[in-house]
């Protein structure tokens, strides 16, 4: 299943927001503190409920064990203290709305899940709508640090203590550890050699140590301690990959993409997630970085099978506001903004005596 839209309601930081997405690439633009993660997280929650259920195929989809679900599942990805944490604090008591619609494969409409809880509320939202049967999603959310090197015991500690890793943390280790995919799709083989010859390297998971090594072209194998970071995080998504977690009807969640990224292996992540986006892929980046959304805009404009839609995050009178559509409709402005100014101070520097 895809994701169609999102719509909220004293959600975090926002007042009030309604996301109709493309079924490629959406981008969420926008400075620190505008939210960005939180609309990654959201849907993501949401879909993973229907994933870990659907995969089970013992529960039967009650409203009140959805509540419980779906409560749990947000405290888990967003860490608040309590539920209610995550609606917007106002004056006075209120209520967050949320609303997540979402597509089959074949783009018909396959589900609709609303809910709300309010600032009081501790462990349990109040479902006002669910489909017949859960949703059988396929998300994959990359949070900014890489898991390859932390991957070792990461599993069996997360189950046994409490800990402030997030869940994504744990989710996305649960599938990093997958078996790999014997006979790939040609398409998604090419992608794998093209990450790997970026990397320099094939990844690989010793199952009797329980540890990721790279198998460099030139140099032996090597821990992942010892690879540099830009390639734990490439070698993530070519690990997903591999195991066939990423392909069509899978959502990926990449929050920074080109964090520890260098700009040769960052326009190497560019042309993969365009790839992963034309055999149905649905991808959603969060970034403040000005070269990746300009590497996104040129290869935008030079690939065919890929839609791309721009969310601008910024801050209005009640809460964070979200504009969306081209890049040259809502425009990274901060960035840009930042980025002449820049500009403007290294030529004032140079013309210095």
């Amino acid at each position: 299943m895809m994701l169609k839209s999102l719509s909220i309601a004293n959600f975090t930081a926002f007042g009030a927001a309604e996301l109709e997405f493309s079924r490629g690439l959406n981008v969420f633009i926008g400075e620190n503190g505008t939210g960005k993660t939180h609309l990654l997280k959201l849907p993501y929650a949401v879909m993973r409920v229907g994933a870990e259920e659907s995969a089970k195929g013992v529960h039967a989809l009650t409203k009140t064990f959805a509540q419980r679900r779906i409560a749990d599942k947000l405290v888990g990805v967003m860490r608040p203290e309590a539920l209610g944490r995550l609606a917007k604090r106002r004056r006075g008591r209120q209520r967050c709305e949320v609303k997540v619609d979402l597509l089959s494969s074949g783009g018909r409409k396959a589900a609709s899940i609303a809910f709300h809880f309010a600032t009081q509320s501790r462990s349990e939202v109040v479902v006002e709508r669910l489909p017949k049967k859960w949703w059988k999603a396929k998300p994959v959310f990359l949070p900014t640090r890489e898991l390859l090197s932390i991957y070792p015991g990461f599993l069996a500690l997360y189950d046994a203590y409490h800990t402030e890793f997030d869940e994504t943390w744990r989710d996305t280790c649960q599938l990093l550890g997958s078996l790999t995919v014997k006979g790939l799709q040609d398409d998604a083989a090419a992608l794998l050699l093209q990450l790997e010859e970026a990397m320099m390297g094939r990844l690989e998971l010793d199952r009797r140590s329980d540890r990721f090594y790279m198998h460099m072209h030139e140099g032996g194998k090597m821990e992942m301690h010892s690879v540099a970071e830009g390639y734990r995080r490439a070698g993530m998504l070519a690990q997903l990959i591999a195991t066939g977690r990423l392909g069509r009807g899978a959502c990926l969640f990449w929050d920074e993409p080109e964090a520890n990224l260098n700009p040769r292996l960052t326009r190497q992540v560019a042309q993969s997630i365009f790839s992963l986006c034309k055999f149905g892929t649905q991808v959603f980046l969060a970034t403040h970085s000005l070269f990746l959304l300009r590497e996104i805009e040129l290869l935008g404009r030079e690939e065919n099978g890929c839609d791309v839609k721009y969310f601008a995050f910024g801050k209005g009178q009640d809460g964070v506001v979200v504009e969306q559509g081209e890049l040259a409709e809502v425009g990274p402005r901060t960035l840009l903004d930042e980025d002449m100014l820049q500009s403007d101070r290294f030529q004032a520097s140079q013309d210095l005596p």
